[in-house]
């Protein structure tokens, strides 16, 4: 009987951001695992064949401003898909600001929260990252989306740089914890911009 293919269920993040994917999406060899994620067995073995092979390609969505201030979009972009000849693990490789099972990038997740931190108001949020213009009489004010990243994020699953906080914890407590993890995660600089960009852009950077 054959085996049945696996899948890893978490996507894999490169380090190309969406913007430079979009321009030019990256070859197979550029954004290959090291490893295939579920076995562990390397990629590209000196001497040997390609374990970890390209498999084609998937569509998906990327919601979210590219930069900070900048319109929000639904982009659509195409990832690359891989398969392990060992395992026949399938994996899916993204841009960097890719998250699993996530519309939103994560950069446009982390400026969400971190604006949050600094008390702006969910509806107000919601007009700066949410492409989506059509709201429910109370959905604008509330925005659960956002109140959810924070409980995810609460409970370290949306990013694992942030460690688990304790469940007493309000969500603008949460949110503003996020916002200064991911900052860290960013390249020094003399002149750092704000908490809420520094979010953003750590968020591609943090693993």
């Amino acid at each position: 009987m054959r085996e049945k293919t696996r899948g890893s269920r978490e996507i894999v993040r490169s380090t190309i951001s969406v913007k430079y994917w979009l321009v030019q999406m990256p070859s197979v060899a550029a954004v290959r695992p090291a490893c295939c994620p579920v076995c562990k067995a390397a990629s590209s073995p000196v001497g040997g064949r390609i374990v970890v092979q390209g498999h084609g390609k998937r569509p998906r969505q990327g919601w979210g401003p590219v930069v900070p201030r900048a319109p929000p979009e639904s982009l659509a972009l195409t990832v690359r898909r891989y398969r392990c000849i060992e395992c026949r693990a399938l994996t899916t490789v993204g841009p960097s600001e890719t998250l699993t099972k996530r519309l939103y990038t994560a950069s446009a997740i982390a400026w969400a929260l971190a604006l949050f931190g600094l008390l702006m108001t969910p509806r107000a949020i919601r007009e700066l990252v949410s492409p989506l213009r059509i709201w429910g009489t109370t959905s604008g004010a509330r925005w659960q989306t956002l109140l959810r990243w924070a409980g995810a994020a609460a409970a370290g699953r949306l990013f694992s740089t942030v460690r688990e906080m304790p469940t007493e914890w309000s969500a603008r407590t949460v949110a503003a914890r996020v916002a200064a993890t991911l900052s860290a995660c960013t390249l020094p600089s003399p002149e750092p911009p704000p908490l809420d960009v520094q979010a953003f852009h750590g968020a591609a950077l943090a693993r």
